[in-house]
């Protein structure tokens, strides 16, 4: 016997709660422990906090699955929050719990995003039924896996705020069938994104298909896009199905759309407007069903402002946009992706490591990764072939970064050199004067004195005729 409607929706909002994180934001001890207890009670996971500062710093270390805050809030209120809220996570709900007295600011903010608000004193099933509400919505189809575990995603490895609110837009997305462009540096995983999407559409039994528009000459990337007829052409020997046609019911991702020569771009918006395809040398069109993903490394907008990428085709492809952040911004994920890379490149050199020196580790943390995710992974592999010991070494780390005098420094030894530097700038620049120096920094002069002193510098090392220390930190 199937189950009703009703029931079935009942069933996915439950699955749905044992993966939600709901942030709570009250300065009301009491009332945040009431709905503490209220969302643990029906399965949410729930972190909480007393004024927006607080939630924003909470939203910065984990994105959670919706915020519930009340309107009034000590410093910024819960408008403020929200309008916070919707610049680093656009796609994240928010419920407002608001007093009578600012209805009205409520319902304004529902008209700029909010998900909807609840006035005091509420119903808790009223409450319980909206959370649900908004997650539905914000997570449609979704299975009861947390959002680093579910299938769709598996490919991608990462606990980054930012990561985590791509993923989100992408699940979103992925439940249309709206044409996405994917912008983000080279190395980014925007390969891996758009699969992610495919993965989560209903179009996950169905071929996926990436072709990059940069890598194939012009002559022969019409013949693989749209397919050809025997004797078409020179080397036409047989008839080939293109690629739209082999991801016919699936997703095809056109990868560097940017690179595509002009007078394809023509082709291929009239294929997108008119959903069919005509094989080079046929007089016949073919209709495709297929999702189309297309990715950047390029700045769209100033190629069209240029006149090498048509306007039209821009907006037909760039319906949502999603946009990966560089390496560099999401280094808490390095640690986690080097170690994964590292499990499955030790299976692939056959070789026993364990993990990274601690030194290693941070030397990896702190590098620059102008090549993102592909260069790290490049990086791995390098010391994985090399390693002669279970244990990566940092000096066998810095050989891959190409940086044998690389330093990592700790925060106190960073703020010990600035200083120190610091001195040593004013001093050379009044030449020993302490007086003068002090005045610059804005100190008096037997504080300026007692900094000098434990750097262990004096004024007669900055005169003109003595030659300043060496700007090494002094250590011990």
């Amino acid at each position: 016997m199937n189950p009703s409607p009703a029931n079935a929706a009942s069933a996915n909002v439950d699955a749905l709660k044992t993966a939600a994180h709901v942030l709570v934001v009250d300065d009301d001890p009491d009332m945040l422990r009431l709905l503490t207890l209220r969302l643990n009670a029906a399965g949410y996971r729930v972190s909480t906090a007393t004024s927006a500062e607080a939630a924003l710093t909470q939203l910065h270390i984990e994105r959670p699955q919706l915020v519930l805050s009340d309107v009034q809030l000590p410093g910024r209120d819960g408008l403020a929050l929200f309008d916070e809220v919707r610049l680093l996570h656009p796609s994240l709900p928010v419920i407002l719990l608001t007093a009578h007295g600012t209805i009205p600011d409520a319902v304004q903010a529902t008209e700029r995003g909010v998900f909807t608000y609840l006035t005091k004193p509420f119903d808790g099933k009223a409450l319980l039924d909206k959370i649900g509400q908004a997650l539905e919505i914000s997570a449609p189809g979704d299975t009861p896996a947390s959002a680093g575990s579910s299938v769709w995603q598996s490919g991608i490895i990462s606990r980054s705020s930012r990561m985590a609110e791509a993923l989100a837009e992408a699940r979103m997305v992925a439940q249309t069938d709206a044409s996405v462009l994917i912008r983000g540096e080279s190395g980014t995983g925007k390969e891996l994104l758009a699969q992610s999407i495919h993965q989560a559409s209903g179009r996950a039994n169905k071929p996926f298909i990436a072709v990059n528009c940069g890598a194939i000459p012009e002559a022969l990337l019409e013949s693989e896009l749209f397919g050809h007829m025997k004797g078409a052409f020179t080397d036409a020997v047989a008839n080939h199905k293109g690629l739209f046609q082999a991801a016919d019911g699936g997703t095809l991702l056109l990868d560097e759309i940017g690179d595509m020569p002009p007078a394809l771009q023509v082709k291929l918006l009239r294929v997108l407007q008119e959903r069919v395809v005509r094989p080079l040398g046929s007089s016949q069109s073919i209709p495709v069903d297929v999702r189309i993903i297309s990715a950047t490394h390029h700045d769209l907008d100033a190629a069209m402002a240029e006149g090498l990428f048509r306007a039209d085709l821009y907006y037909r492809l760039n319906v949502v946009t999603l946009t990966l952040p560089p390496l560099a911004d999401r280094r808490e994920d390095i640690p986690l992706l080097a170690n994964h890379f590292l499990l499955k490149l030790a299976q692939k050199y056959s070789k026993r490591l364990s993990g990274f020196a601690p030194e290693a580790l941070k030397a990896l943390s702190t590098a620059a990764w102008p090549g993102n995710v592909r260069q790290l992974h490049n990086v791995v592999e390098q010391v994985c072939a090399l390693s002669t010991t279970p244990l990566i070494s940092l000096a066998l780390m810095q050989r891959a970064l190409r940086s044998p005098s690389m330093e990592v420094l700790s925060l106190a030894d960073a703020r010990q050199r600035f200083e120190r530097d610091y001195l040593v700038g004013l001093l050379k620049l009044t030449d020993g004067n302490v007086a003068d120096a002090a005045r610059l920094a804005d100190r008096n002069r037997t504080e300026f004195y007692r900094l000098m002193q434990k750097h262990g510098l004096t004024s007669g090392h900055f005169k003109t005729d003595t030659p300043p220390p060496s700007s090494e930190p002094v250590v011990g």
